[in-house]
């Protein structure tokens, strides 16, 4: 491994980005750490392409760190179909703390910043650096595997240890203060836009190409190494789309584990045929009117995979407590993740007739 490869690309990096940075709505108001920290964290485990819209939206209805701490409801709802809900729970809890902790504002150092709620290295080291012109190294995947190819480093980047020593690495090719911003973000822009995870790198639009070590070795597209993912558990569970006169029924979710907090469609563990999945709406004090069909769907979540079996059904608006019949205006409000996409089509375009014949 030669680290000293990391310290040359700095300067050809910084002219790099000066060409070719990529034009992100929230790049357009880099001293305000609130746009920095909420486009961040919803960057995460997210693509670019998806985030645009939320973030528009997302500043439009909490314009203000204040704002912010206020109206879970409202939170949730925005946030709907970005995914992992655990990123916007965290949001308020961060927002409140400073709004307790800090005067209303985000911190200005390391150590409080990461002190808040979902707030981790890389998160700190973004708003520090971007927002105030702090030499702090915001070490995210794409800067991993950069650094991993241009060094011919092929020490495990899912190891903690070894993430911590590229952090040091990164961190002493820092520039002086007032680029850090620039540095970092041009590190995610060359590791998303050039030095790809998938496919073949794009070495000879790189700004390191003529001194990348891992491309001298012919060992770029093998790099960065890291320990094999352990598998998804498979689960499977039969969605019930349950519409009477009083619209479509839906629950709560529990305040903690996957989904926390928010709306679904009843649901029970295994794939049921039409009789097992009838004697569950009877243990329910539901009876049916009318089957109206069977649907299947399927979703991916980072450590578990549904595969869902869906019955929509004309019933009587009955049930256990904890089913809430909502109509169009109150579904709408109501926010369901992209879990149950597929039942909530069918849902909608029930509530949809329904308004319409009334």
């Amino acid at each position: 491994m030669d680290q000293s490869k990391l310290k040359q690309l700095t300067a050809p990096l910084l002219s790099w980005y000066e060409q070719n940075a990529r034009k992100l709505p929230w790049r357009e108001t880099p001293a305000n750490a609130y746009h920095v920290w909420i486009s961040e964290i919803m960057l995460q485990q997210t693509r670019v392409a998806a985030v645009r819209e939320y973030y528009a939206r997302f500043l439009r209805e909490f314009p203000t760190l204040a704002d912010l701490a206020r109206g879970e409801e409202r939170l949730m709802k925005c946030w709907e179909g970005l995914g992992y809900y655990s990123r916007a729970r965290n949001l308020q809890k961060a927002a409140r703390q400073a709004m307790e902790r800090f005067g209303g504002e985000l911190p200005r150092t390391y150590e409080d910043l990461t002190s808040l709620p979902g707030i981790g290295d890389y998160t700190a080291g973004a708003i520090l650096s971007i927002a105030w012109g702090q030499r702090v190294p915001a070490v995210d995947g794409n800067v991993l595997r950069l650094a991993a190819r241009i060094m011919d480093c092929d020490e495990d980047i899912s190891d903690i240890k070894v993430r911590r020593r590229f952090r040091s690495w990164v961190e002493e090719a820092l520039p002086p203060a007032e680029r850090c911003g620039d540095y970092n973000q041009a590190m995610m822009d060359l590791g998303a836009t050039v030095c790809l995870p998938n496919g073949e790198p794009m070495c000879l639009l790189c700004p390191g190409r003529d001194f990348c070590a891992a491309r001298e070795a012919g060992r770029q597209s093998s790099l960065p190494v890291k320990a094999p993912k352990k598998g998804r558990r498979l689960e499977e569970r039969t969605v019930f789309v349950l519409l009477s006169s009083q619209g479509a029924a839906l629950r709560r979710r529990p305040e903690t584990g996957l989904l926390a907090g928010l709306w679904e469609f009843p649901n029970v563990e295994g794939a049921l045929r039409e009789e097992e999945a009838a004697r569950v709406l009877k243990c329910w004090g539901i009876e049916p009117l009318r089957w109206e069909k069977r649907i299947a769907a399927k979703h991916i979540f980072t450590h578990v995979e549904w595969h869902m079996t869906g019955y929509v059904l004309l019933c009587q608006p009955s049930g256990p407590a904890d089913f809430c019949w909502s109509d169009g205006r109150d579904f709408a409000d109501k926010t369901v993740p992209t879990a149950f996409a597929r039942f909530r089509e069918e849902a909608l375009e029930h509530l949809e007739r329904q308004e319409g014949s009334e």
